[in-house]
């Protein structure tokens, strides 16, 4: 793979392309002006996303697990309705990518990251045991897959697997170059390299998956700091459609005389600058919703009707065990979105 065709096929990037990254850029230094969330409201944040592109990722490629089930599952709690291997891949994205979350700052970039990182991702895969983090031995597919976790339709052909590691460390090499020269914008090379990612299909299994911790760690990497607050993955899985069609149309002239890339880069620039309007969003208002369980929300809501309430009134009105009243109140408290009247059993609460 001449990597000069990674460089040719980004000549001539359309206005829109750099519109989309002047907006994305744009916000981004919205949140570097704006970020006063607390660590602790970052913290649960994070915690939340973790749980969400988990769910979101695997279920792309097949699984059935909710984000409530991945949460139980982390927690320590059976869900045994679930394939083991299922709660296997759930299990090893989670930690993989808190991981990079974590650790982003002093994860390389290069060719035996990605191969760690596959290792990681299927380690708890009883049948992935014999190739984990290790290139293709033969030929793979690209499948679209339904809700149902059937295949619908092959998307396109794969590098063969005797070409698999000559092209990887091409493609690697072009594109730690092109970030540390800053011969590009970073988000047109992430995206160059994540549809030449996906076109080599490098590993038996879990490529998509590997593919959208990459994005994580790559963006990361080029300053866009609200990543992990913002689930990436999930909104993926919104637009799971879209993202087979990009990367249909795009993945069909790899390799052609006239390579086109930018429908999937218009996708990718999209999924990114739904993020950054999401994750300022966090800052410019309250959005307490995204901070809050369903229980915490009831609470909230209700107290957002009446004047004030008892412990008791608040159970009773909202369903919520009268036990986990004095957590929900104590959590709003910390918040500063309600106020304590009183003490002991005349202890009664209003929002602020």
């Amino acid at each position: 793979m001449p990597t000069d065709r990674l460089d040719k096929r980004l000549e001539n990037t359309p206005s829109e392309i750099w519109l989309k990254i002047n907006k994305i850029d744009e916000l981004k230094g919205q949140w570097i002006a704006g970020a006063k969330l607390s660590p602790q409201v970052l913290g649960r944040l994070k915690k939340s996303v973790l749980i969400t592109s988990t769910g979101a990722s695997t279920r792309i490629e097949g699984a059935k697990l909710s984000d409530e089930d991945i949460e139980k599952m982390m927690r320590g709690l059976s869900v045994q309705k679930f394939t083991d291997r299922d709660l296997q891949e759930v299990k090893g994205y989670y930690e993989l990518l808190n991981n990079i979350f974590d650790s982003w700052k002093s994860i390389r970039f290069n060719e035996s990251a990605i191969k760690h990182f596959h290792k990681e991702l299927l380690k708890y895969v009883e049948k992935d045991t014999k190739h984990r983090g290790e290139y293709k031995k033969q030929e793979n597919k690209v499948h679209m897959i339904d809700e149902a976790g059937k295949s619908v339709g092959v998307l396109f052909d794969t590098t063969p697997a005797y070409l698999t590691p000559k092209e990887m460390q091409e493609l690697i090499d072009w594109t730690d170059n092109a970030l540390k020269e800053n011969i590009y914008h970073p988000l047109i090379t992430i995206g160059n390299f994540l549809v030449e990612f996906l076109n080599i299909h490098p590993f038996i299994d879990g490529n998509g998956r590997i593919s959208r911790v990459l994005t994580n760690l790559l963006l990361l990497k080029a300053s866009y700091a609200y990543i992990p607050y913002i689930s990436h993955e999930k909104l993926v899985e919104a637009n799971k459609p879209d993202y087979y069609i990009a990367l249909r149309r795009s993945q069909r002239t790899i390799k052609k005389r006239k390579e086109d890339i930018m429908p999937w880069l218009n996708f990718f620039l999209d999924i990114v600058l739904e993020q950054s309007k999401q994750a300022v969003e966090l800052l410019s208002k309250e959005n307490i919703e995204k901070l809050l369980s369903p229980k915490q929300l009831a609470v909230w809501e209700y107290l957002n009707t009446v004047d004030e309430a008892s412990p008791s009134e608040i159970s009773k009105k909202t369903n919520v065990a009268r036990p986990t009243i004095n957590q929900v109140v104590d959590k709003l408290l910390r918040l500063k979105k309600i106020d304590r009247i009183g003490l002991g059993r005349s202890t009664r609460y209003r929002k602020i």
